[in-house]
């Protein structure tokens, strides 16, 4: 196959979800008569499940799942849409087309929510699928969600590259043997994403389509 893919983490990558996010979280901790101090935006990445056993300091399963519920309580209804789509990603995804490249969005956040964002951004026609985890848990972890995406698109390591802004998403693809770019907008710093092994780390959006075009060349 000599098409190329570009694989993009949402959260932190595509979209600032930070208002939406936070909040939520707040919500859910409030349930649990808790207050949740400091910086939560370094919840932002991992899966919802592992968040929150951290937050409560539990591994109770069923304390885990009625934080899950009361954050969807919130975020399912307005947090999804306290969001904003980073200046110059729509260009940045059209000129990633014009090179070539199938873009497929491949996020830990449930899939239901990721289609409702990319469609309440006008970011459609750009991104036609939209691989995510199930309200569940299940493919929550980006490893799992790459084979899946691998497998249904018929890919090959080789010709992909995976983008996004923790290292979630640069350890996932290293699974894999698919080239990773650490994005230095989101959510992850760059000590975290050097140390997760990012091939290319880029600081601004116009810098992303020549680091995948270096990453994955065209075809002969």
């Amino acid at each position: 196959m000599d098409t190329r893919y570009l694989l993009l983490d949402l959260d932190g990558t595509l979209t600032d979800p930070a208002p939406g996010i936070t909040a939520s979280i707040r919500h859910a901790a409030a349930g649990f008569g808790r207050s949740v101090g400091g910086d939560l935006t370094r919840f932002i990445g991992p899966s919802l499940r592992e968040s929150f056993a951290h937050i409560l300091q539990t591994e109770d399963p069923e304390q885990i799942e009625e934080a899950v519920r009361l954050y969807r309580e919130r975020f399912a209804t307005v947090g999804l849409y306290d969001n904003a789509v980073y200046d110059g990603v729509a260009d940045a995804l059209a000129l990633a087309a014009e090179r070539g490249f199938a873009l497929r969005v491949v996020t830990s956040k449930p899939k239901v929510y990721a289609d409702r964002i990319v469609d309440h951004f006008g970011l459609r026609p750009h991104l036609p699928r939209v691989y995510g985890a199930s309200l569940d848990g299940a493919l929550s972890h980006k490893a799992e969600l790459l084979a899946q995406v691998l497998s249904e698109e018929g890919l090959s390591p080789g010709r992909a590259c995976m983008v996004g802004d923790r290292e979630h998403d640069i350890l996932g693809a290293r699974e894999h043997g698919i080239p990773a770019i650490g994005v230095g907008w989101g959510y992850g710093s760059e000590a975290e994403l050097r140390a997760a092994g990012a091939d290319r780390l880029v600081h601004a959006l116009r810098e992303l389509v020549p680091a995948a075009c270096a990453l994955v060349p065209a075809a002969a």
